[in-house]
Parts: C-alpha cells; structure tokens; sequence
C-alpha cells in the first residue's frame, strides 16, 4: 500500500534522532517536545513497515498511561500521515483475511496492533504480570522510562527482545530499542541514564559524516540526471557502500540526547513555557520542562520511606472494557480524533483504581496556602494506610476548585462521606477565600456536592521532632499504620516526600520549610515543594492517632 507524499514538520531534535537511527536510541525529554507523536511514531512505523511480518514490543508502565498517553500520540500522528485504522492497521483484534499474518502469531490479540504487512505491535504494561512473557520481539519502545521498573524489565522483557535474525538480520534497527522518558526525579527512575556514558561520540558523529556524505552524492546524481549526462558507475558503487558503512554503523551505535521543551519553542510558544513554570511545582518543572537533572535527598524528613511503600493499582476489568470500546470507536465511520481525546477524558476516575474501597468513606488531610492547596486522600485497610490520590490548585484556584476537583474525580464512588482531619491552621484564615475559615469552606463546598463530611479535630500541629518519628516509624513498620503511596495517582507528592529535607535544632529534626514565606518568583518557587507533605502528614497523623472506629474497624492482624 503506497502512501501519498506529504510534507511533515520535524524539529530539530526528531529530525536528528531519525537520521541517526541509532541501535539504541535514548531520548530525555520535556514535556511537549514531541517524544510520543514525532520520534516513537516514526520508530514504530518504520519498524513495522520495514520488517513485514515482525513483532514489536511497546512497554509502558501502567496500561492505563497506554491508553491514555502512548497509543493515542501513536495513532494521531500515523492518521495525519495517512494511515487509517481499520484499513492500514486495526488494534484489539485478530486482523482480516486482507492483511498478511505474522511470522510468529500472538496467542491473544486482544492489545496488540495488526499492521496490513504482518507486522504486529504487543502493548506490554508492567503493572500486568506475564503481559511479555513468551514473545519473540525484533524491537522495543519503552515510554516513561523514569516509571518502569528496571529489574522487571531486564528478567521479563529485554531477553525477549532476540527478533527473528533468519529474516530481518540486515536491518541495522533489527533488536533496536527506543528509550524515552522526561527528567526521572528518583534514583530508582534514573536507570537509563547511564546510556550517556554507552554512547561513542566519535562513532555518532561518523554517522552524521556519511549521512550527509550520501546526500551529497546523492545530489550529484540527480545533477548529472537533470543535465542528461550519464551517471559514472563509481558513483552507484561509493553509494552501496557508504549505504552498507552507514547500516553496519548504525547497526552497534547508541545515541543519547537530552532536550529541554524550549527546543519545541516554535511550535509551543512562549506563554506554555510561561504557563508551565507557573502552574507546575518548581523540581516537576525542572525534570519536566527544562529536563534537568536533580539531587534526591538521601537523608531528608521521611528518610524511611522505600520503593517498597509504592504500588500500582489499575482496575483491568474496567480498563479491558474501556480499551476495546476505544479500539472499536477508532474504527467508527466519520469519528474524529478530537472526540475520541474527549473519551479518553472518561478515564480520569476513581473507576480506574482498583486500591479504592467504593463502599468506604475516604480520609482526607489538606494544606492550605495563599498559592496553592492540597488534597491528599487516603483510606485504611487493616495496618496500610493506602494512599489514594492527591490533588492541588494554585494561584488563583482556590479551594472550592480543589474540592470540584476530588469530587469529580471520585463522581463515582458510592459512599459519598469524607472524614476530614484538621488541626488549628484550619481555623481563622481563609486567604480572602470568603468571610469563613478554611474548615467552614472545606466543609461547605463537599456538603454543596452531596458529600457527607465527618470533620475530625487534631488540636494543634505536632512538633516537627515529634511528626518526624511518628511517621518515619509508620513507615518502618513500627506503628499501627503504614503508609502505601499509588504511583500513578501521587507523582507530584511522591517526589515533594522524597526531596523534603530536614532542620537539625536544638529541639531535633524539623522538616526544612524555610524557602515557605518567600515571595513567589518565576525564578523561585521552590517554597511549595514542602505543602503536599503537610497535607499527608496531617492524613497520617489523623488516621494513626484518632482512628474513625465506626467506618474503618480496627485490624490486629499484620501488615497486608
């Protein structure tokens, strides 16, 4: 099937990673630099329209980020090129008789994308044990590397990643893997890094040289042609052999490269840039936009905290319905790629979460800020204390938006009750919220959306010393609770907790706050990074220290 010609805008950076087509691509990234729409896509496709009949492996950390980030950039930029689901490709189904059948077919079609050559894509998401095992793949695309699991990765997915080389053994990327991710904000996400010091500088810039050495000639020819002069055979044979140099270069090269967002700055402009560093918290911003690297804290506030004490917890059964009602309507006659982000917009719901007790209230612990308020909500089961979910609002969203925004998002659940815990700096302020407080407007703005508020008092807050055992010790395993954090529901939090450093005084550790009081600057707004943490230890402290016995009975048996 031939495509029709069309011109397409690469920047810089994605026309660079495609010319280099390196064995082993590592693209760092910003955000909105295009790693999903215009350096994956092209990998996949080329991959699959060059090695008909092959099998490909997209790994992504949770299947729901599939869903929502990977395969619809994927499918977007392959529509505006041309390729049509249901004709070109079909996905989460065995393809028609039309389409030529896979050298090795999948078992199980039912996440896998069907190209009309053979070629076939399996979607891997970690949080889906077994979800690669027994596959032979000729390449792999890993997306967010900074949240896959490197150790799963290397025993489940690289070994499989052996490709058929009877077949596709002259391909430079037969075996080729694409890495791409943001700046990881944890040693654990940091993985990939160490591609840097794999990469033969001397050997990319060879591959640059011969690029444009065969453009160069290549351009002779056609000179020759275009005047009617007849083309020396030595030039056709310096051409197969560079082509040759160039595949077997190409073939051992590993290229990596680390891009801020502002390389994209002509297609994104500068009130997103703008917009980002005011919305988004100062490291998130960092690692996300500017894609600079950062210290963690290996002695900080919560120094107890493992990888241990995170978790996935995706609903399968609701995400397996949803993604086969996806494939289906992107078939659908006339649907537009717009109506179906719309759908996709369907899955920010707790109907996603299968940590999420529905028949049980749901603890809450806030933080309130001129500049920002937080949410983090929470729900105990026997000695955990899950951690949920947690949402902020800044600058002028307030905490009536904040509340909108929890009770959207838990629309669904069916015991509509808060227990909200509060100590005193809930109490006579509001920021010019209105004439109450922040517990009467908390309160109020849950009761106005048919929410049952159960408001628990803390008195004062506990001295930093005092909140600096009690939680390290919750964390250790040493008190009632333990707290569990649910990766995909809690980044921003996750990394506030693990970069929050400590204060040694004369009275112990306190958590280091002192950039808090600070004016906010564009420069500066690295002062919010300690309120998501408030907002938890209030959660913790509450359900550790005044259990709500008549909601959530009180387990003596172990951890869970």
């Amino acid at each position: 099937m031939s495509k029709p010609n069309k011109e397409i805008y690469f920047n810089s950076p994605q026309r660079l990673t495609q010319l280099i087509g390196a064995n082993t691509t590592v693209i760092v990234a910003g955000r909105r630099t295009g790693k999903t729409d215009s350096i994956a896509a092209p990998f996949v496709l080329r991959n699959m329209q060059r090695m008909p009949g092959s099998t490909g492996g997209i790994v992504v950390p949770t299947f729901k980020h599939g869903l929502t980030n990977t395969l619809p950039g994927l499918f977007a930029a392959w529509k505006r090129w041309g390729y049509i689901q249901g004709v070109h490709y079909v996905v989460g189904r065995k393809p028609p008789k039309s389409f030529a059948r896979a050298i090795i077919e999948p078992s199980d079609y039912e996440h896998v994308i069907s190209f009309y050559n053979g070629s076939v894509a399996v979607i891997i998401s970690q949080d889906r044990p077994g979800s690669s095992n027994s596959l032979t793949l000729s390449w792999l695309l890993i997306d967010e590397a900074k949240f896959i699991d490197y150790e799963r990765l290397k025993d489940e997915t690289l070994p499989a990643n052996g490709g058929i080389k009877s077949y596709f053994g002259k391909h430079s990327f037969n075996h080729s893997i694409m890495i791409l991710s943001d700046m990881p904000q944890t040693q654990k996400g940091s993985w990939f890094l160490h591609y840097k010091e794999k990469m033969d500088e001397e050997l990319i810039e060879t591959i640059k040289a011969t690029i444009y050495e065969i453009w160069k000639t290549k351009e002779r020819v056609r000179r020759l042609k275009g005047e009617g002069k007849a083309v020396p055979k030595y030039l056709k044979r310096y051409l197969r052999t560079l082509d040759t140099n160039l595949n077997k270069m190409r073939s051992v090269a590993v290229y990596y490269k680390e891009y801020s967002s502002i390389e994209n700055l002509q297609l994104l402009g500068e009130n997103y840039i703008k917009q980002m560093k005011r919305d988004l918290t100062p490291k998130t911003f960092q690692t996300s936009i500017l894609c600079q690297r950062i210290g963690i804290a290996k002695d900080g506030f919560y120094s107890s905290m493992r990888e241990g004490h995170k978790y996935n917890a995706s609903d399968f059964e609701y995400l397996d319905k949803y993604a086969q009602e996806y494939y289906a309507s992107l078939e659908a006659e006339k649907k537009e790629f717009s109506s179906l982000n719309s759908h996709l917009s369907t899955l920010n719901s707790s109907l996603c979460d299968s940590d999420v007790n529905p028949l049980a209230p749901i603890c809450i612990g806030m933080d309130y800020n001129a500049n920002i308020n937080w949410i983090v909500a929470g729900q105990p089961e026997g000695r955990r204390l899950n951690i949920i979910k947690s949402f902020y609002v800044k600058f002028e969203r307030k905490i009536p938006a904040l509340v909108e925004e929890f009770c959207n998002y838990y629309a669904h659940h069916q015991n509509k009750t808060v227990v909200y815990y509060y100590d005193t700096t809930a109490l006579g302020a509001n920021y010019a919220v209105n004439e109450q407080d922040f517990h009467w407007v908390v309160c109020h703005e849950f009761e106005k959306r048919g929410w049952q508020v159960e408001d628990v008092y803390l008195g004062n807050p506990m001295r930093h010393d005092e909140k600096y055992l009690l939680i390290n010790q919750g964390f250790a395993g040493k008190q009632r609770l333990m707290p569990f954090f649910n990766r995909q529901n809690n980044d921003d939090l996750i990394l506030a907790i693990q970069t929050a450093g400590v204060v040694r005084g004369r009275n112990g550790f306190r958590k280091d706050k002192g950039g808090e009081k600070l004016d906010e600057t564009e420069e500066n707004l690295l002062e919010h990074r300690t309120d998501g943490t408030d907002a938890f230890d209030t959660l913790f402290i509450g359900c550790e220290k005044f259990p709500q016995r008549n909601f959530y009975p009180i387990s003596t048996n172990g951890v869970l």
